[in-house]
């Protein structure tokens, strides 16, 4: 397990710098469209740079906004408050900001840049529907996200993927960009063949990198939430409740869909529209395999 979170840490690097190399990739193109010349590299570089600066320090803020999350008050939700802290103190965590979502269906995620400056949020249906030992495990389950550092990569997902896409889509848009003829009027130039094809296949790409950041996470954040509560029944028993509980959530997004303990889109066509894509590209193992992964500790 140690190893494999080494792993992560190390692809964590590797996904961020891939993140930055095609954010780059997609405003050299679009700059160059533009007519910016051999300053669209350095232009490029620079919106990147700045990009990726304000995704790290904003990103977690963002996510939770888009999850409508609130900030939970310690008189109301003392017993949440007092399971964080608990658990916390026993794996040498800094405790996180913890959020509510006002939402039936039971689910919750943990967002941030590091352990220091870490939230999690959980739904009120959560709160309804799982019992103490259920609630503790789910929140190990996130807490060994922070611990693992995988927000770092899922929380800077969240925009930088997002980006990526809409700068690649209104880019499209526009007559001059992906289009523009070479000197001679004899067709579209080599790069501006190029750069149509990196366009298109940008939001691609982003989704399928979004896709490769939480799949094998998920498992074993499982396994780190289980040892930190010593009590693997408690989250296989949570996650048997999120597999039978066919309650959406509202404030769903698919940039931030990737970040959850459970895929809050729609998979079965009673739960929505668009399930079949949603399922084809889930960015979680089934809840099956990760019950019976726990049920062999």
């Amino acid at each position: 397990m140690f190893d494999q979170v080494g792993q992560n840490k190390r692809r964590t690097a590797l996904l961020i710098f891939v993140f930055v190399v095609l954010t780059v990739a997609v405003f050299a193109v679009v700059f160059y469209e533009m007519k910016f010349g051999s300053a669209a590299i350095g232009l490029a570089v620079v919106a990147a740079g700045t990009l990726s600066f304000i995704s790290y320090w904003t990103s977690d803020r963002i996510a939770l906004a888009m999850s409508r999350a609130r900030p939970a008050p310690p008189e109301r939700y003392a017993r949440l408050h007092n399971l964080v802290e608990g658990l916390c103190i026993a794996g040498g965590l800094p405790k996180p900001r913890i959020y509510v979502i006002d939402d039936d269906a039971p689910n919750a995620f943990a967002t941030g840049r590091n352990p220091k400056n870490a939230a999690i949020a959980v739904t009120s249906g959560l709160l309804a529907k799982m019992n103490r030992a259920e609630l503790e495990g789910v929140l190990a389950h996130e807490l060994a996200h922070i611990k693992n550092y995988d927000i770092l990569v899922s929380t800077l997902a969240v925009t930088m993927v997002g980006m990526i896409s809409i700068v690649s889509d209104l880019s499209l848009r526009f007559p001059r960009l992906g289009g523009s003829r070479n000197r001679e009027g004899g067709g579209l130039g080599v790069l501006a063949i190029v750069g149509f094809v990196l366009l298109l296949a940008a939001p691609l790409l982003a989704a399928l990198m979004q896709y490769a950041v939480s799949r094998n996470r998920e498992t074993l954040a499982d396994v780190s939430g289980a040892e930190l509560t010593r009590y693997p029944p408690g989250l296989i028993s949570a996650l048997e409740k999120l597999r039978d509980d066919q309650t959406v959530v509202h404030s769903h997004s698919r940039a931030t869909a990737h970040m959850w303990i459970e895929s809050p889109l729609p998979r079965e066509k009673s739960e929505g529209r668009l399930s079949r894509l949603n399922k084809m590209f889930d960015t979680h193992p089934p809840l099956e395999e990760r019950i019976a992964a726990l049920r062999q500790l």
